[in-house]
């Protein structure tokens, strides 16, 4: 019987010795394969642009495709998970926009939105740009007030889910203006946009990214940036807070992985990010999207989680949405 137990022992020791860490791994060569990007939207939304943008420089300078892999569905719930889920040896790793921090305000996760994730970077802040379809007899903030009280519920607003950001945003501006509009729900901004430039939907507070083309294009009327300041990229274009104030919404982008990603993976995904970032082709892509680059230690993105979630769950509250099982 000892013998056998020491023979266990011994088989072990050798099993345990002869695999290597994850940090090991890190440290000589990573990536090996190709990474997974997830995004838990359809594709066309703010966020997998973004997402795409970057990782055309990040498989550059891997030397393997990072690979973006829309999940979308439940609010952004379903990609999230699966990433949480996921081993953590930086192959699985997500992006994700900020109805990441809002959704621990609507749904009963079955994962910890802050530790069961290891924090990589922020990569941007924007804001949404309230979108009209070109029907909607209404030319600025007040002008849609106006109209939206005259006959409560008739307008229809599209948003990436429910408890989304892009809901989360509208609920925000429902409160503060004392409308009410209908909420129409879809899996991700693309489908969306879809609808609103169909005019089966009226309205959208879109991501900048997704709906400054549209604008520009005069497919759909932007008339208000949810920005506590202009931006850029629209510098006519004037805040919702200039006419409703106090009035602000801001969205952010951020990559993280799985709780335990190695150090040096977070170290090496952070450092290269905040590279691209930084790149003429990136800069101007975002700049004419309305993103502003952020950047940043991980411990910057784990500070803004906690400062979004209480806010949102605070709004959730007011406006009496429904917690989602």
């Amino acid at each position: 019987m000892k013998m056998i137990k020491t023979a266990i022992v011994i088989a072990a020791i050798a099993t345990v010795s002869a695999m290597p860490t994850l940090a090991a791994e890190a440290q000589n060569g990573y990536p090996t394969k190709p990474v997974r990007l997830i995004v838990p939207f359809a594709p066309g939304g703010g966020t997998d642009i973004v997402a795409r943008a970057l990782s055309k420089n990040l498989t550059a300078a891997f030397g393997q495709s990072v690979v973006v892999d829309n999940r979308a569905g439940g609010g952004g719930t379903i990609g999230a998970e699966t990433t949480v889920r996921a081993a953590p040896d930086g192959y699985t790793l997500a992006m994700v926009s900020g109805s990441y921090g809002a959704n621990a305000a609507l749904f009963k996760l079955s994962y910890d939105p802050i530790n069961d994730i290891t924090p990589i970077s922020l990569i941007g802040e924007t804001g949404f740009l309230v979108s009209l379809h070109p029907s909607v007899q209404a030319k600025t903030i007040p002008e849609l007030i106006t109209l939206a009280k005259a006959k409560p519920n008739s307008l229809n607003y599209a948003s990436t889910g429910t408890g989304g950001i892009t809901h989360l945003a509208t609920e925000l501006f429902d409160i503060m203006a004392g409308t009410k509009m209908t909420h129409v729900p879809y899996k991700g901004t693309g489908p969306a946009i879809t609808d609103v430039l169909g005019g089966q939907v009226q309205l959208i507070f879109g991501a900048l990214p997704a709906m400054v083309p549209q604008h520009k294009a005069g497919r759909l009327r932007g008339i208000a940036v949810t920005t506590g300041k202009r931006v850029a990229t629209l510098p006519d274009v004037p805040t919702v807070g200039e006419s409703l104030k106090g009035y602000e919404a801001v969205l952010w982008y951020a990559a993280w992985g799985p709780k335990n990603l190695p150090k040096e993976i977070v170290t090496r995904w952070n450092t290269e990010i905040a590279k691209a970032m930084t790149t003429p082709e990136l800069k101007e892509r975002m700049a004419s999207e309305g993103l502003e680059p952020a950047g940043g230690p991980p411990t910057q993105l784990a500070d803004m989680l906690n400062r979004e979630i209480p806010k949102w769950i605070r709004v959730v509250k007011e406006a009496n949405v429904k917690t989602i099982q």
